[in-house]
């Protein structure tokens, strides 16, 4: 069997999008951090507010979206419970589950994370045209797999 030769060319344009996608990643990173630290949160803090913004959200679903074992979420929230800003509840649909829900002061915070990480992030379009900015959210939403 031989392998499929590689051009410079594609290897190059391989690399960039590669490039650009981490580079992306390590900025957005930069900001949940930037954001958090601000508010006396860690990145991941900042992520789980963030993520409960629009409801509660059951702990296996979480650990999906966080893309984090199990016990690793669980301490997570611990923490975060801790700090008064979430609080487990009971799913209504499974007495078993539980489910991660903002307190009020954690409404508070994640409201005004959620809203500092947008408007950082929404500064690297800012030059672009609208028909750019819309061709590029086409473009990431066709590129990435589905959420979970």
């Amino acid at each position: 069997m031989t392998r499929a030769h590689t051009t410079p060319q594609a290897t190059t344009a391989g690399t960039a999008f590669t490039t650009a996608l981490i580079r992306l990643t390590q900025h957005v990173e930069q900001v949940f951090g930037e954001v958090g630290r601000e508010r006396g949160l860690t990145p991941q803090q900042a992520h789980v507010l963030c993520h409960l913004v629009d409801g509660p959200i059951g702990m296996a679903d979480l650990s999906r979206r966080l893309h984090l074992e199990k016990s690793s979420v669980t301490g997570l929230v611990d923490r975060v419970e801790r700090r008064g800003l979430v609080a487990r509840v009971r799913d209504d649909r499974d007495r078993r589950a539980y489910r991660v829900a903002l307190t009020d002061e954690g409404s508070r915070l994640a409201c005004e994370t959620h809203e500092a990480v947008n408007q950082r992030l929404e500064r690297l379009a800012a030059d672009l045209a609208p028909a750019e900015r819309d061709g590029l959210v086409a473009t990431i939403l066709r590129a990435l797999p589905p959420p979970p």
